[in-house]
């Protein structure tokens, strides 16, 4: 007599905001497909969905509240964490129906969540069955993973609430962290980028002390939780290692000879935000703009190839037309490779909104659009130097009706960045790393073909 299995429930996964974001995705996953529970990757198969909401700007409030609307509409059985579970009273108020709210890293309350809107049903076939699998769910390709090295930021920006829903600064151990990269090199990573709210405090709450590490075919070694120390050992591990959100604290001089030895990319994320002293300052944010402008050349001394990207703020209160120019003359200095910029927005419970002066947005408009075509036009320059080289490129997906590819160089990070588009590329798959001779070039991308 055949005995029919029962099926497990399934669960799907709408993950909005940031890399942060992302990675707690993976894991409120990971856990559920160690307690028995499948993916779906449509509302119709799913049996409860997850929202895990954004809540840094009222714009991405309300994409989150939009997502949720579209969750309930499409499936009806929806559970919400993530930033915005702060703030449950808004999203019960619109959407009475969510079985439940939880707010960021709150692992073990969605996994209970999840438990309780779609049980497991015990069964003697399934549960003495060893899980084939339990190695971490990813929701990125399989050749690059975003670690998170810590939670939370000791910062109190004047425009941030971060700090009010994720707390202060809490860092993992760097033996976990590498143990989390060795493994994920060993499943196919070949791109480690390295996320927190702020990389270079990693290690302050731990007090930078050292922890044993016992690498793979390796000697055991002391590692400090120092990002420096950390950034050298994952180096060591044979994948490329970026970095973002690197506030530009001294010690990220020491940085820079590990990207000039090839250890780390020569990549710097670094959260500028303005260049004007008196917007720093009123964003309670460092205002040594001078001696960046030093360190950045220093840094492309040492490390020709060093690419930094930063994002910047538009229209913060009290910023006048000299403070705007300001910024634009000091990066025009500058040179920056990647600019992204943003219109200032008042979210509830930032320090920001109750200051004076605040900036029409009309004008913030015509201020976000200048900035916008001074970098793009300091882009197109910066790439433009760059034809008639080779690069490295690490293929991201391959087109087999046309024989093309598209990539990223080690300038470049997933989806923030520009690409590098490759033809008489169709022979290679996503994850290679090749050689390519750079052709042409856009404001924003490159265009080549592989050497082999």
């Amino acid at each position: 007599m055949a005995t029919t299995l029962p099926s497990p429930p399934r669960v799907g996964m709408v993950s909005l905001g940031c890399p942060k974001a992302l990675v707690d995705s993976e894991r409120i996953l990971t856990r559920l497909r160690a307690d028995g529970y499948q993916m779906s990757s449509d509302y119709a198969g799913a049996d409860v969905v997850l929202v895990n909401t954004c809540g840094f700007l009222d714009s991405a409030k309300e994409e989150s509240l939009e997502a949720i609307g579209e969750a309930l509409a499409e499936n009806g059985r929806v559970v919400v964490t993530g930033c915005m579970g702060n703030e449950a009273d808004v999203i019960r108020a619109r959407f009475p129906s969510v079985l439940a709210i939880t707010g960021p890293q709150q692992y073990d309350q969605v996994v209970a969540a999840v438990h309780e809107a779609a049980p497991t049903t015990p069964s003697p076939y399934l549960d003495l069955v060893p899980q084939a699998d339990l190695s971490d769910l990813k929701l990125t390709p399989r050749h690059y993973s975003y670690v998170k090295i810590s939670e939370g930021c000791n910062h109190r920006c004047a425009f941030c609430i971060i700090p009010s829903i994720r707390g202060d600064l809490v860092s993992r151990r760097p033996d976990a962290i590498l143990r989390e990269a060795e493994k994920l090199i060993a499943a196919g990573t070949r791109e480690l980028l390295i996320i927190s709210q702020d990389t270079s405090a990693y290690g302050l709450d731990l007090r930078h002390a050292a922890w044993p590490w016992k690498p793979q075919n390796a000697e055991p070694t002391e590692v400090r939780a120092h990002m420096t120390d950390l950034a050298r050992e994952l180096g060591k591990l044979g994948a490329w290692v970026r970095l973002h959100y690197v506030y530009p604290y001294p010690h990220v001089d020491s940085v820079i000879p590990l990207m000039a030895e090839g250890l780390v990319l020569p990549y710097l994320d670094i959260p500028f935000q303005h260049a004007s002293p008196k917007i720093l300052k009123a964003m309670k944010r460092p205002a040594n703009e001078a001696k960046v402008l030093e360190r950045l050349s220093n840094w492309r001394v040492e490390c020709p190839d060093i690419a930094v990207r930063s994002s910047f703020v538009v229209g913060f209160p009290g910023e006048t037309e000299a403070d705007f120019q300001y910024l634009l003359d000091w990066l025009t200095e500058a040179q920056l490779d990647r600019v992204g910029a943003f219109r200032f927005e008042p979210v509830h419970g930032a320090a920001a909104n109750a200051l004076p002066d605040p900036v029409p947005e009309e004008l913030k408009e015509e201020r976000y659009a200048r900035i916008m075509e001074l970098t793009a036009r300091i882009s197109a320059e910066k790439l433009a130097a760059k034809v008639g080289r080779t690069l490295d490129v690490l293929i991201d997906a391959v087109d087999s009706d046309t024989g093309g590819a598209t990539g990223r160089s080690k300038a470049d990070a997933p989806e923030i960045d520009g690409e590098v588009h490759l033809r008489d590329a169709g022979h290679l798959a996503p994850g290679d790393i090749v050689r390519a001779i750079i052709e042409d070039s856009d404001e924003h991308d490159l265009f080549g073909v592989p050497t082999v």
